[in-house]
């Protein structure tokens, strides 16, 4: 077969999934080592695992719930700037998590627009804090994620169903239970246990909109215990519990989760003989309004609020900026190295079990890496010495399962096609990657390094742990403006890094398409 005929070298393949298993379980031995034996849970931890998982199944019960008529009316509708709002569904994903937090404060906060109209018709104002503003600023992240899933799925149904539907004149509620229903059985489960696992192991979320005994997860319950304490035993112990439980989630979720692309563009809309009422044109339209307006409007408000803040940012934010650029490449050339040789052992040897190593990222929480890699560094040298280069590595190892979803499957169509003709002329090492699969990799490497890039850029995790008062990204500095009470400056600050995200994401994937077409 031309899948054993292609001469991709598993030599490195090996040392990739090699390096990816050391860096996670060398620091899941770290972390063992400092969990003093008897330790066992307080209420507080109890408290911060049972608000992790009931967060995590809210954010993902409601993600889906809004997710679905959402992704019915944009399969049923086609208008003027569809393609562009299905694009727009992407943004997030990559938005910098603090960044989306000050638009979310800017619209639902204390002083924000929502509490100002309140205020206005003599209404008693809302607080974001807690359990409802997380798992807000949740379903803001992962509802685009569930609706571009579910809209995929969508567009698998042939277009002949929807004609001999209509053809049987069923009513819209009939053609749902019909047709889209059975849709929905096979995919709604998957796309739910991703977000549950995703919001498991969120920590900029329950830092900014969380905090308190009754909204503490449990990231920010090891962040808490490592920072403030110093307490590596319950950090540790909090740290174990957490990759338990996140691994376990996120077992389930590969399971159940369907074999659908993040990266690929939307075939055309099927026809919807079904849809053509008033009425049914109505709501989708009201779906869609209202579906754009709670994903537009955050991002608006930090345009908007960060314009006027850029006079008044410190120069500590330029430096900061420097900073997280300088994670951002580190962390894409890291994903490079070990992503490709990874990607080139799965496709050429279906070597599946390479591919659950690359998904270690996926259960493994960042601050549990942290934790462990600063017990490790602590005894030879200053960790915050390192802070830049952990955090770049962490960030890499956290992409690593995404991209490799990305850029698998067309490499496994390169390892199809050009197999047996790369093998019979003797194409191996460099030339083969130069001129066979790096052509045709492009589009997928350049989305997948700008993806990494952009979620580098603005995270805020392990360089909460290691980052000291000299050393900061730009996403660190943000929260230390907003901890300041210097919202202004925070919002300015807010709007040069989403710039410097969505520009490394657009710069990263222009180029591959770019390389591609050359």
């Amino acid at each position: 077969m031309a899948v054993r005929a292609f001469p991709v070298s598993t030599k490195s393949g090996i040392s990739a999934a090699a390096l990816v298993v050391t860096l996670i379980l060398g620091a899941l031995c770290a972390v063992i080592s400092r969990a003093e034996a008897g330790m066992g849970f307080v209420g507080a931890d109890w408290s911060a695992l049972r608000f992790t998982v009931w967060q995590a199944f809210l954010s993902a019960l409601f993600s889906v719930i809004l997710a679905v008529p959402l992704a019915r009316a944009l399969a049923r509708r086609r208008f003027a700037g569809r393609g562009v709002l299905v694009t727009l569904l992407g943004a997030p994903f990559i938005l910098p998590v603090i960044v989306a937090v000050l638009g979310l404060l800017t619209i639902f906060g204390r002083s924000g627009w929502l509490n100002g109209l309140l205020a206005q018709v003599g209404l008693p104002s809302i607080s974001i804090y807690g359990l409802h503003g997380v798992v807000l600023a949740h379903v803001f992240f992962n509802l685009p994620l569930a609706t571009r899933l579910l809209l995929q799925g969508w567009q698998t149904v042939p277009a002949e169903r929807f004609r001999l539907a209509a053809q049987l004149r069923l009513t819209p509620w009939a053609m749902f239970r019909v047709i889209e229903m059975p849709l929905l059985r096979q995919i709604v489960p998957g796309v739910a246990a991703l977000i549950f696992v995703i919001c498991l192991t969120s920590f900029a979320v329950a830092l900014t909109l969380g905090g308190g005994p009754k909204a503490t997860t449990l990231e920010l319950a090891i962040y808490q215990a490592f920072r403030f304490d110093f307490d590596l035993g319950r950090a540790a112990l909090l740290s174990v519990v957490q990759l338990g439980v996140a691994g376990g989630a996120a077992l389930v979720a590969l399971w159940v989760l369907p074999v659908i692309s993040l990266g690929g563009g939307q075939d055309r809309p099927q026809r919807r003989w079904d849809a053509r009422g008033g009425v049914q044109r109505g709501l989708d339209g009201a779906v869609i309004a209202l579906g754009t307006a709670f994903l537009v409007l955050p991002l608006l408000a930090v345009v908007l609020r960060g314009l006027s803040g850029m006079t008044q940012m410190p120069t500590a934010v330029w430096a900061a900026a420097g900073s997280s650029l300088f994670v951002a490449v580190i962390s894409v050339m890291v994903l490079i190295v070990l992503m490709l040789p990874m990607a080139g052992w799965i496709a050429s040897k279906r070597a599946g079990g390479v591919e659950a190593i690359g998904l270690l990222g996926l259960s493994a929480s960042p601050l549990m890496i942290g934790t462990g890699w600063f017990i490790v560094i602590n005894p030879v040298m200053n960790p915050a010495d390192l802070a830049l280069p952990v955090t770049a590595l962490v960030n890499a190892l956290m992409a690593l399962p995404f991209c490799l979803r990305i850029v698998v499957p067309r490499l496994r169509d390169t390892v199809q096609d050009f197999g047996r003709l790369s093998a019979s002329l003797g194409l191996r090492g460099w030339p083969l990657w130069r001129w066979v699969i790096l052509p045709r990799l492009a589009p997928q490497l350049g989305f997948a390094t700008g993806l990494t890039g952009a979620l580098s850029m603005g995270d805020l995790g392990v360089i909460a742990l290691f980052a000291d008062t000299e050393r900061a990204t730009l996403p660190l500095q943000m929260y230390r403006l907003m901890g300041a009470y210097r919202m202004e400056a925070a919002a300015g600050a807010a709007l040069l890094l989403l710039v410097m995200a969505l520009g490394i994401f657009w710069a990263c994937d222009a180029m591959g398409r770019r390389y591609a077409a050359a």
